[in-house]
């Protein structure tokens, strides 16, 4: 029997047939790899890159081509695209790698990379995230209190943000919900300058809720805020200017005369003694 097509002296003894394949295993436990221990397996590849495919890294044979400018050049090799990438001092970027062939364009790869950072970074800069925010309240609660609640929904709707009124009921107050309902009736009309029932009272367990959502975007709120913000400060900055007007021009008049003061001797009561 020939053995040589069984590694380290290995006999058919060793080996097993898997089913109608013709390929064959070895028992568990038998040293077939190297140094005698198990045959290495194989490890999983690493992430997916995102990175565009650049120059030399274009390994297709041809390319369909786009100029700096934007126009189309056509299909041509990739070894001519190189060649042209390298006169015009740019680089061969593949921007379509799903084209038949792929699309390739001039550019200048690292300006191109910057603006594109510039860009995610704007666009998260301007990204509007809507907060819900949360304000508790009792069915019984004393008039200061909601007063001082209601500023604080007043607030944060003039911020853009949603609020979510929560009425908390304890007790025997469970069986009178009534009392929540007409409470968040009446925090709804006090604002309704500023916001809008989003989501009607409804129960949820011991607790009743609702959504108020505001008129104004969190985009426009937040403009309104800086305007009132600058408006303050140049109100600020024009008081202490007319400040110092004013206490330049009385300076500029010369010191105030001070009252004199009266002596001993000049006193009017001639029984007091000098």
């Amino acid at each position: 029997m020939d053995t040589s097509v069984f590694p380290r002296g290995e006999t058919c003894r060793d080996w097993l047939p898997l089913g109608n394949s013709g390929s064959h295993r070895p028992f568990s436990g038998t040293p077939v790899g190297p140094g005698g221990g198990l045959p290495p397996t194989r490890t999983t590849g690493g992430p997916i890159s995102t990175e565009l495919r650049i120059n030399d890294r274009i390994r297709v044979p041809e390319v369909r081509l786009v100029g700096p400018n934007g126009e189309t050049v056509g299909i041509v090799p990739t070894d001519q695209a190189l060649k042209l990438a390298v006169e015009a001092d740019l680089d061969l970027v593949e921007i379509a790698p799903q084209g038949r062939p792929p699309v390739c364009k001039l550019m200048d790869y690292g300006k191109f990379k910057y603006e594109n950072a510039q860009k995610a970074r704007e666009s998260r800069r301007n990204q509007t995230n809507v907060i819900i925010k949360e304000m508790k309240l009792r069915p019984k609660i004393d008039k200061h209190d909601y007063e001082t609640k209601k500023g604080h929904v007043v607030r944060f709707l003039g911020a853009g943000d949603k609020v979510k009124i929560t009425i908390m009921f304890r007790g025997r107050e469970q069986h009178r919900p009534e009392l929540g309902f007409r409470l968040l009736q009446k925090l709804a009309e006090d604002v309704q300058e500023l916001g809008f029932v989003e989501s009607s009272p409804k129960q949820d367990g011991r607790n009743m809720t609702m959504v108020i959502g505001p008129h104004k975007k969190k985009a426009d709120a937040k403009i309104d805020a800086d305007a009132a913000r600058a408006s303050k400060e140049q109100a600020r900055a024009d008081r202490k200017a007319e400040e110092d007007a004013e206490r330049e021009a009385a300076h500029a008049a010369g010191p105030v005369a001070q009252k004199k003061e009266r002596r001993r001797s000049e006193n009017l009561d001639p029984e007091i003694e000098a």
